[in-house]
């Protein structure tokens, strides 16, 4: 089994993250083994779900959504963090650049939703800020008529979304 993540990288209320890393455990504690997270490895749900596949024992399958993408990471922390999951992917596939870095990484998302079972989205509902955003990915998952299991971290509810 495969499962995908799309999510926000950043919460007003950073304490939701907490919340969001007990709903991942709860869905992946569901899942049969052997299985795969699927992740571009972005900061912030990107991350914690990579994090938690390891918890549970799956395994990492990585979308790059381009050659440099290490250098959209801050020096340190954030970079060490990413580079440290990447090392424990068992599976990376780096895709061509796009025109734009947010068409590369709306490639990216729509990759993550064509070789996964079903879709993680930790999402508030808004609209994407710009191309290739949680909202995108979303609502291309749903054209592909994709299982969604929708985490809101704003509000703190969990639904799964019609696969319509």
């Amino acid at each position: 089994m495969k499962i995908g993540i799309t999510g926000h990288q950043k919460l007003e209320d950073s304490t939701n993250w907490n919340w969001v890393k007990l709903e991942f455990n709860k869905i992946l504690a569901q899942c049969p083994k052997p299985f795969t997270g699927v992740t571009s490895l972005a900061i912030g749900a990107d991350q914690l779900f990579a994090e938690a596949v390891l918890e549970h024992g799956g395994s990492l399958a990585i979308i790059i959504p381009f050659n440099e993408y290490e250098f959209k990471f801050s020096e340190g922390y954030e970079r060490q963090k990413y580079h440290c999951l990447l090392d424990k992917a068992t599976t990376v596939n780096i895709l061509p650049q796009m025109a734009s870095d947010e068409e590369s990484y709306f490639e990216a998302g729509k990759k993550v939703v064509g070789i996964v079972d079903f879709l993680v989205a930790v999402w508030d509902g808004k609209p994407s800020r710009g191309l290739g955003g949680t909202a995108d990915v979303v609502k291309y998952a749903k054209q592909c008529q994709k299982k969604i299991v929708y985490l809101n971290p704003i509000v703190c509810t969990v639904d799964e979304l019609a696969d319509t």
